[in-house]
């Protein structure tokens, strides 16, 4: 079997681990210059805690490293940590809702986002909210013909279209890691055609609809493989080309994405109001769009622990559901099929900690998911696991986990690769002949 790492030596886990690398400090280093200030001792595993335990400096300690860095008291106090640390530029808010504005933000991203390898978000609390507001809010562009450069024709532009489902089908089956830089060399081809090229106004819209897409692929490539700064800015951009494209139900869908993120780095009042402005922007769209907008909101009450409303938004999208085979549906929105439907629907169970109806979901999930998803397989295995082991059947969850293992192995997605460490973690916690035999193969994959 083929070995996955988990290894994050090449994630900036957090603004600490960025502001060592720009200054090309060990964690040794960085102890080292604190101490010198205080007159105490540096001991390295202290920064160890800081950057992954998510342990917090006391005030000496952090206004001994700001004097270090040059940054006033003042702003430690006022921001707190780690929001005070200089973690590198974040994404502008106030570039126009404009096709310029659009075309502006994908020539800074393509080519350079995919480099970003900050595995932290770096848009401040209520930016994100900031953000849905204005695109809920702001009329969309009317475009005009572009004239300069050669002429983009249709069948140039079917053909860039035609390779989407190719890229999606293959972020599904290798992982994130796997694909990122392909899809980012070919949103640079995009935003290229769309800065150089000569179009009318409906091949203009197409190809923005097309950067859109293929930010947020870049997007959630680079979220799945932990880059969480990139994955920001590549949906961020790609929500202004939806704009100016004036493709809502795409807006809506990146709002979503944008929606999720929050929700695994726990920032559940964003997840839910990402969540719900994606839902209000796209009230218009096919009924499959609809439904999965409705269990990413009821997801987010889900973190939050309210029930009723999940129930309700649950009950919204079962609905929306039953329509949606007799509507066109955006070829981006086709995965949301029955099992994903099941999929999402069990995700709500599992954090609202109903085990049993998590399991009963799952299963339907399992039985028609298709099997080029082997990464979304590992995911729900896992999940499955999880509520069996909730329930009390540790050689069942067992093995589930160790059906998972094969396809944590293939993809490279650094979400699958905690998902093993947690629930292998909760596991191991239990006397079991089963959990021994699983833990060989654990360390086997993981070493």
């Amino acid at each position: 079997m083929a070995r996955a790492s988990t290894s994050t030596s090449q994630l900036l886990v957090h603004p600490l681990s960025y502001v060592r690398q720009q200054r090309n400090w060990t964690h040794q280093d960085l102890v080292n210059v604190i101490a010198r200030r205080l007159n105490t001792a540096a001991r390295r595993e202290k920064a160890w805690r800081w950057e992954r335990w998510g342990v917090v400096p006391d005030d000496p300690t952090q206004l001994a490293l700001a004097a270090e860095l040059g940054i006033p008291e003042e702003t430690v106090r006022q921001q707190g940590w780690p929001h005070w640390l200089p973690a590198g530029p974040s994404v502008s808010v106030s570039t126009p809702w404009t096709a310029t504005g659009a075309l502006a933000l994908l020539d800074e991203t393509a080519g350079s986002a995919v480099l970003d390898r900050r595995g932290f978000l770096t848009m401040g609390a209520g930016l994100a909210t900031t953000v849905a507001e204005q695109w809920l809010g702001i009329e969309a562009p009317r475009l005009s013909a572009a004239l300069q450069g050669g002429r983009i024709d249709r069948e140039l532009v079917d053909c860039l279209e035609q390779r989407l489902p190719t890229l999606r089908r293959m972020d599904a089956s290798l992982g994130g890691g796997s694909i990122r830089g392909l899809v980012d060399a070919e949103l640079r081809l995009v935003t290229d055609l769309l800065a150089g090229g000569s179009y009318s106004t409906p091949t203009g819209q197409r190809l923005f609809t097309i950067a859109a897409e293929l930010g947020r692929i870049a997007g959630w490539a680079s979220f799945d493989a932990g880059y969480h700064a990139a994955a920001e800015r590549y949906w961020f951009t790609a929500l202004r080309s939806a704009h100016a494209a004036e493709d809502r139900a795409a807006g809506a869908n990146i709002l979503k994405c944008m929606s999720l993120q929050r929700v695994d780095t726990g920032r559940p009042v964003e997840a839910l109001e990402l969540a719900s402005a994606a839902r209000a922007g796209a009230s218009g769209a096919p009924a499959r769009v609809r439904a999965m907008l409705s269990t990413r909101e009821a997801r987010a009450h889900a973190v939050l622990g309210d029930a009723t409303a999940c129930e309700r938004l649950l009950s919204q999208a079962e609905a929306e559901m039953s329509l949606a085979d007799d509507e066109p549906t955006p070829a981006w929105a086709a995965y949301f099929d029955q099992a994903e439907y099941c999929a999402q629907t069990a995700a709500c169970y599992l954090l609202l900690q109903r085990h049993q109806a998590t399991d009963q979901w799952l299963a339907r999930t399992l039985a028609l998911q298709p099997d080029e998803r082997s990464r979304d397989r590992a995911t729900y295995l896992v999940w499955r696991a999880d509520a069996m082991l909730n329930l009390g059947d540790i050689e069942h969850a067992c093995a589930l986990v160790g059906q998972a293992l094969p396809d944590i192995a293939a993809a490279r997605s650094v979400r699958n690769q905690r998902r093993l460490i947690d629930i292998h973690g909760l596991l191991t916690k239990h006397r079991h002949p089963a959990v021994q035999q699983l833990d060989e193969q654990v360390r086997s994959l993981v070493s």
